[in-house]
C-alpha cells in the first residue's frame, strides 16, 4: 500500500522507469484535474471548435474531451508516453508521406506497450484501477503532455520535447491512484516563427492555432471530398498522406537521436510510392496499408492525392 509521499514517490519513479524499459522515449506523471492551463487550453479548445477550425473532423466536438475524469471512475492520476517515430531511413522519392505513419501503426504499438505497464502496475500497484488511451479517445492529449511535463505545445501545434524535437505520438494511462506529478513544461519557441512563415497554405492562422480546411495533412488524410481544393492543390509538393513542413523547419528537430526499430521502419512500398501506384487494384492497397495508421486513406483518396500531385509537379 502506498501511504508516504515516500512511497509515492519512489513508485512513480518506477512507473516511468517502466514506460522507458517498455519502449517509450518520454514519460511523466500529471495529477487530476490538473494546474489551471488545463482550464486554458480546454477554453482554447473551445474558440478552436466554434470557429470552425477542425471542419469536417466532428469526433473533436466530443464534451467528454473537456473532462478526463469521465474517462475512469475516481481519477486522479495520467502516466503520459512518447514513443518517437524519427526513423534514420532516408526517403528521396517524389511522394512523400508523414514520417508519424511509415511504420507499424502506432496505435497498436503503444496501445500494447501501454498493456505492458498495465500487468506491471497490477503486480506493482495492487487495487490501482487503469484505462488506456491512445488517440482515438476523447482526452487533451497535447495538454496532458504538457501537463506531465513531456513538453510544451508549440506555434505549430506539435508537442515539443528539447531532447526529441516533435518526432513523436502520444499515449495516456488513467489511474486511481494519487501520484507524485512532474512540473508542467514551459513553452520554449521564443520569438521563433519558422513553423508558421514556412507553411505552404498558411495554415497555421496565428501560434498555436491551425484551421484545418488549409493544412495540407486534414486534406490528404482526413477530407473525404472528391478533389482537393486548387490553393492547397498547387501546394502540396510531393505531399500524398500528411505533411511535414512544420515540423520539418523547427529548430527544435535539427539534431533529435533516431528510434531505428522495427516499429518504425518504413514500409517498402511507401519508400517506393510512384506513378505506377495508380495502377494499383484495391486489394492491392489493403495489403500493403495492412498494419498502418495510414488505413483512414481509402485507395481512391491516394489516387486523388497522387493525381493531384501530378497535375502540379514543376
Amino acid at each position: 500500500m502506498m501511504n508516504t509521499n515516500q512511497d509515492k514517490q519512489e513508485i512513480s519513479k518506477k512507473l516511468k522507469e517502466r514506460a522507458i524499459f517498455e519502449g517509450f522515449t518520454l514519460a511523466g506523471i500529471a495529477s487530476i484535474p490538473g494546474s489551471s492551463r488545463i482550464k486554458l487550453r480546454t477554453n482554447a479548445l473551445e474558440r478552436w471548435l466554434s470557429n470552425n477550425h477542425h471542419a469536417e473532423m466532428k469526433w473533436m466536438e466530443a464534451e467528454r474531451r473537456k473532462n478526463i475524469a469521465s474517462l475512469l471512475e475516481n481519477a486522479k492520476s495520467v502516466l503520459s508516453v512518447g514513443f518517437s517515430y524519427i526513423n534514420s531511413t532516408k526517403n528521396n522519392n517524389f511522394f512523400k508521406v508523414g514520417k508519424f505513419s511509415q511504420g507499424d501503426d502506432y496505435h497498436k504499438v503503444i496501445y500494447k506497450k501501454l498493456k505492458n505497464i498495465g500487468k506491471w502496475i497490477n503486480h506493482e500497484i495492487p487495487n490501482c484501477k487503469w484505462k488506456i488511451c491512445v488517440d482515438t479517445s476523447p482526452l487533451l492529449e497535447k495538454a496532458w503532455a504538457e501537463e506531465s511535463g513531456l513538453g510544451w505545445i508549440g506555434k505549430n501545434s506539435n508537442l515539443i520535447s528539447k531532447k526529441n524535437g516533435s518526432w513523436f505520438t502520444l499515449g495516456f494511462m488513467i489511474l486511481s491512484k494519487e501520484l507524485i506529478p512532474d512540473k508542467p513544461h514551459q513553452s520554449l519557441c521564443g520569438k521563433c516563427d519558422l513553423c508558421i512563415e514556412n507553411c505552404p497554405t498558411k495554415a497555421i492562422v496565428e501560434p498555436f492555432v491551425i484551421q484545418s480546411n488549409l493544412c495540407i495533412a486534414y486534406h490528404t488524410i482526413e477530407s473525404r471530398e472528391k478533389t482537393i481544393p486548387k490553393k492547397i492543390e498547387e501546394n502540396l509538393n510531393g505531399w500524398v498522406a500528411g505533411c511535414d513542413i512544420c515540423q520539418d523547419v523547427c529548430p527544435w528537430n535539427k539534431s533529435v537521436p533516431f528510434n531505428n526499430t522495427f516499429e518504425t521502419t518504413p514500409k517498402k512500398w511507401i519508400t517506393n510510392l510512384n506513378i505506377d501506384s495508380l495502377n494499383w487494384d484495391d486489394k492491392t492497397w489493403e495489403e500493403n496499408l495492412k498494419g498502418t495508421t495510414l488505413k483512414r486513406i481509402k485507395p481512391w483518396m491516394w489516387k486523388r492525392n497522387i493525381q493531384a500531385n501530378l497535375r502540379n509537379k514543376n
